[in-house]
Parts: C-alpha cells; sequence; structure tokens
C-alpha cells in the first residue's frame, strides 16, 4: 500500500485553535467599531439636543412677531469648523425658512411632537450630517403658530471618536490575541511533546545495532505520557512483540535446518570423494564429479547460513584492534591468493582500536577477501586495507581489487541477498549480505566504490573505539 502523508497533527490543531481565535478577534474589532460609532452618535445626540433647546430659548416671541437673539459670535463659533460643522436653521411655519442654513433638508414624513427634540439622519452637501429638530408654539390663542429649529453636525466628529476608542481597544485586544496565540502554539508543542519522545524512541531504536540491550524490538517505554499516548505506545510493543516472535521463529528455523543439513552434506562429500577416488569409469567420474560440485556448494550455502544467522544474533562487543585483525586475515588468506596467482596484501594503520566483535569481523573480512578472489581473476592485485575517516570518527576496513568491478547501476544490489554479479560458480549470493548484518550490528554501514580506471572497494564503516 502506498503512503500518502497527511496534514501534520501540529499543523490541525494550531488551525483549529487559532483560527477561530482569529475569527473572534475580527468579530470582536467590528463590534468594537459598531459600539464606538454608537457611543459617539450618543454623544452628538446629546450634544445636538442642547444646542437646538439653547438655540430656540433665544428666539423669542414678541406680539406677533419674533425676537432673535443669536449673537453674530455664537453663529461664528457654530460654523468654524468646516470638518465639522455644526448648522442651524430657523423656519415658521416649518418649512419656510427665516435664518440660518437654508440646505437643511426637512425631516421624514413621521409626527413631530411639539416641545420633544426629533433627530434624524440626513445628507448636507453630499456630506451625511445628524439633525436635531424641536418645533416649539408662540404667539396669542388667537394666532399661535409653530416655529422650528433645526441644528445639525457633521457625524465627521463621530468617525474620528469611533476611530479613536477603537485604535485605543484594538491595542490591548491585539496584544492579548498575540499572547494568547503564543500560549496555544506553546501548549500544542508541550501537548504534542509525548509523541515526539515515542518518535525519537522508535526512531533510536530503528538506527542502532541489534542485539542484546540494544535490540530494536525492545518495548518502548514513557515515563510520562498522556493517556492515549500511553495506549499507542502499548500497541506498538504488543505489534514489537509479535515481530520478535516471528523472527525469533525464523532464526531458529534457519539454524536448526542449517545444522540439521551440514552433517549429511559432510557424508555426501566423503563419499562422493571416496567413489571418485575407487572409480575409474570416465562417464561415472564425470556424474560423481558433478555431485561433488553441488554438494560442496549446499555445504557452502549451509554454512553461510549459519554465519548469517549468527551475525543476527545478540553479540557483546570488545576492544579490537582492527588493524592486527585484518593483517591476520590477510595472512591466513595468502596461500589461497597466491594458488590463485593473485597478489595479496595489506596497507593501512599500524593499530586501530575499535569496540567491536572480533569473530564477526573476521567473518565480515574473510567474505570480502573470498569475494574478491572469487571475481577479481588471476593476476589480480587484492588490498585489505584499513584506514580511519575524519569527520565522524569512523574506521574504515575495506577490500580492494583491480579486477572487473560491478557496473555502477548495480552496486545498491551488492548486498542484495541472493544477488550475484555474475554466473561463476561457486558462490550463492550471501557473502556481502552477511557483511551488511555484521555492518549493522556494530552500528556502521557498508561501502561499495568503483576504482579508477578499474576495480572495486567494498567493506564497512565502523564507530572507532
Amino acid at each position: 500500500m502506498r503512503h500518502v502523508p497527511g496534514v501534520s497533527l501540529q499543523r490541525k490543531l494550531l488551525l483549529w485553535l487559532l483560527l477561530p481565535q482569529l475569527v473572534l478577534w475580527l468579530s470582536g474589532g467590528f463590534l468594537a467599531w459598531r459600539v464606538a460609532l454608537q457611543n459617539g452618535e450618543k454623544g452628538i445626540d446629546q450634544t445636538l439636543t442642547q444646542s437646538v433647546r439653547a438655540l430656540a430659548r433665544q428666539i423669542k416671541p414678541i406680539g406677533d412677531g419674533l425676537l432673535v437673539d443669536f449673537p453674530k459670535a455664537a453663529q461664528d463659533i457654530l460654523e468654524q469648523d468646516p470638518t465639522d460643522r455644526v448648522t442651524y436653521m430657523v423656519s415658521s411655519p416649518p418649512g419656510r425658512f427665516l435664518l440660518g442654513n437654508a440646505q437643511l433638508p426637512p425631516p421624514p414624513p413621521v409626527t413631530v411632537q411639539v416641545g420633544d427634540p426629533y433627530l434624524y439622519h440626513a445628507r448636507v452637501d453630499d456630506k451625511p450630517v445628524r439633525v436635531a429638530l424641536l418645533d416649539v408654539d408662540y404667539g396669542t390663542p388667537q394666532t399661535r403658530q409653530t416655529l422650528r429649529v433645526q441644528v445639525a453636525q457633521s457625524l465627521t466628529v463621530r468617525e474620528r471618536i469611533a476611530q479613536e476608542l477603537l485604535e485605543q481597544m484594538l491595542l490591548p485586544m491585539g496584544l492579548m490575541g498575540l499572547a494568547l496565540s503564543a500560549l496555544v502554539y506553546a501548549g500544542v508543542l508541550r501537548g504534542l511533546q509525548p509523541l515526539k519522545r515515542l518518535e525519537a524512541q522508535i526512531e533510536q531504536a530503528g538506527a542502532r545495532p541489534q542485539g542484546g540491550a540494544n535490540d530494536p524490538l525492545a518495548p518502548i517505554e514513557l515515563t510520562s505520557a498522556p493517556q492515549e499516548v500511553h495506549s499507542l505506545a502499548s500497541t506498538i510493543n504488543r505489534l514489537l512483540e509479535a515481530v520478535a516472535r516471528g523472527q525469533q521463529k525464523e532464526k531458529r528455523f534457519l539454524n536448526d535446518a542449517a545444522h540439521q543439513l551440514r552433517t549429511p552434506l559432510a557424508g555426501l562429500i566423503g563419499q562422493t570423494e571416496l567413489a571418485l577416488h575407487e572409480s575409474h569409469e570416465p562417464a561415472v567420474q564425470e556424474r560423481l564429479h558433478k555431485v561433488l560440485s553441488a554438494a560442496q556448494r549446499s555445504a557452502h550455502l549451509v554454512h553461510q547460513l549459519l554465519q548469517l544467522a549468527r551475525s543476527e544474533s545478540s553479540v557483546e562487543m570488545q576492544p579490537t584492534d582492527l588493524a592486527a585483525l585484518a593483517r591476520e586475515v590477510a595472512r591466513e588468506w595468502a596461500a589461497r591468493a597466491l594458488a590463485q596467482g593473485i597478489d595479496l596484501g595489506y596497507e593501512g594503520e599500524d593499530t586501530l582500536a575499535v569496540q567491536a566483535h572480533p569473530l564477526l569481523l573476521r567473518e565480515a573480512l574473510n567474505n570480502l577477501i573470498d569475494n574478491a578472489l572469487n571475481y577479481a581473476g588471476k593476476g589480480a592485485t587484492v588490498t585489505v586495507r584499513v584506514g580511519h575517516e575524519e569527520p565522524g570518527h569512523w574506521a574504515l576496513l575495506v577490500v580492494e581489487d583491480d579486477g572487473p568491478g560491478v557496473p555502477a547501476e548495480h552496486l545498491g544490489d551488492l548486498f542484495a541477498r541472493f544477488w550475484r554479479g555474475s554466473d561463476k560458480a561457486g558462490g550463492c549470493g550471501l557473502g556481502l549480505s552477511i557483511v551488511e548484518e555484521i555492518a549493522l550490528r556494530h552500528g556502521g554501514r557498508t561501502v561499495a566504490e568503483p576504482l579508477v580506471p578499474r576495480g572495486l572497494r567494498v567493506g564497512v564503516r565502523v564507530p572507532r573505539g
């Protein structure tokens, strides 16, 4: 099944927590704007109501006429601010202009109570204004008439007041929003820490060498975590236990099968060799040679399977001189190399300490040298090389040859089980996979590089002691 990565849980939580907060913050800002406008309008209404009553008191009836006691200084004060003009109009009867600003619009068609101010919105010079209207009666009962006083003020002041209030409210609201967002972000990170620790434990388990106390299938332990994470860890532990049981059964079967096959194969090889010595018929000897070759290949395969099972078992590391080990193994292979017409030698450090399992490293080097001698060809030069790499504190154990090498596209297949680079008889495709298992068991990795102009370098990097 193809794995399709989903959305990050952290991103989802932040989205679901911060997005509603942003919506609420914007809604709060809009409501604050509306409240500020309403409060500004209330202030204007109170001012206009007081102004229209004060202006109405300055108009006094005299007989059948009117005395307007409205000094020019007061009129100049009302109209001095062009951006926030306060204008007025006096009419009697209502709508018949007497003095003031004749452009003030009439009220909407509603019944206006005499003596009660009435407020409405209008436009003057295509600008919004708020108008206060007051009707008063004057004259004798026989000649009673109605006087209308209107005072209008631009809504610029309302908008300015609303803007000031909004700015005063938005700054603390913004700071609170940022603080809350930071707390939410920190809370989400803290809440996801158990999952991060679980992920780190699984990654470390997969990266560390197998075997013993460092077995990657060891149970995952979380000292402090939410119940849901503990449940997830418990489920993973049960899965790991099932996988471990399966691996143990597989290793046990492989080990038992290889051990059971060694004895009959050894007997078959011995009996075939005896039959070859006793038989002198060419046809029989040809068939016996084929049987012996097949039996020897099977015995080599069983040996490799045993080494593979051993490399996957628990091991204990100890201080080892990698250079001394490499020189000793190279000397053991010198006779076979000489018989095959191959120059086998050692180059590198005089001493190099590593934490390793000597028997496993010996087996890895045996497989590397055996592989080089099998495929380098007569007249080739094979070199066992030990050195160190900086930075990284790696110890390097490689075998180089100037044989035909391996095509670049197949370098990645060298350590695959049962993969062979040629059809040459004698191999079973497990030698380099055993080398890789041993390298991983030591916390290292394998090396496979082509040489110029020809040849191949194959080996392992292991941490220095």
